[in-house]
């Protein structure tokens, strides 16, 4: 009889044959994918298989079965998540404009948001020496409010002001695995935010 764990779920499925067993759990894996707006990192995907499977060679199966949909399983900082594939962007732009109702920023404050992601851990006394003139703690609040920006260490000087860093939410909001995805400064130049990456003068 199948061994149920707290919550009613049986992980381990031993009554199934290997090869439904492990059909189940990649159901499973793309089920919590599918119904979480963020990345979901390894070992929450764990509590849903055996202990004895392999989270990774999961995902990977995930990714083949997924080939040729209009979506796929994408690994964003510590976790994985399912995203559009690129190619449909301007489908999804032509039914409704997602990105900007999900983000609803100007350009100053994506400006903003490239700065701390270029600089990161950045204080908003650095983020003056950048752009020139104070960044408003209203602006700080709508990126942390979108979960876009988190509190880094504070800076090791008088008042120890707190800095910021980016999280795995912009990762996913930008389509990055890591910040090594972030694009290059010509790149950037082209978008007309260059000025937020030029380093301060110290």
């Amino acid at each position: 009889m199948a061994r149920r764990e707290e919550g009613g779920l049986d992980r381990e499925l031993a009554d199934l044959p290997p090869d439904l067993r492990w059909r189940e759990w990649l159901r499973r894996i793309e089920a919590v994918l599918f119904a979480s707006a963020n990345p979901v990192a390894r070992d929450h995907l764990a509590r849903v298989v055996g202990r004895g499977a392999s989270v990774d060679l999961l995902i990977e199966d995930l990714a083949v079965d997924l080939e040729g949909r209009p979506y796929e399983v994408a690994q964003v900082g510590a976790g994985w998540m399912l995203r559009t594939r690129a190619a449909y962007a301007p489908a999804i732009r032509a039914a409704a404009d997602v990105g900007a109702q999900a983000l609803n920023l100007s350009e100053f404050d994506l400006a903003v948001l490239a700065a701390i992601a270029f600089h990161q851990p950045i204080s908003r006394d650095g983020l003056k020496d950048i752009f020139g003139k104070e960044i408003s703690r209203d602006l700080i609040g709508r990126l942390a409010e979108r979960d876009l920006i988190g509190t880094g260490p504070r800076e090791p000087r008088r008042g120890a002001p707190y800095t910021f860093v980016t999280t795995e939410a912009f990762l996913a909001a930008f389509g990055m695995e890591s910040l090594r995805d972030l694009p290059d400064p010509e790149q950037l130049a082209d978008a007309g935010l260059a000025g937020s990456l030029e380093a301060p003068d110290v």
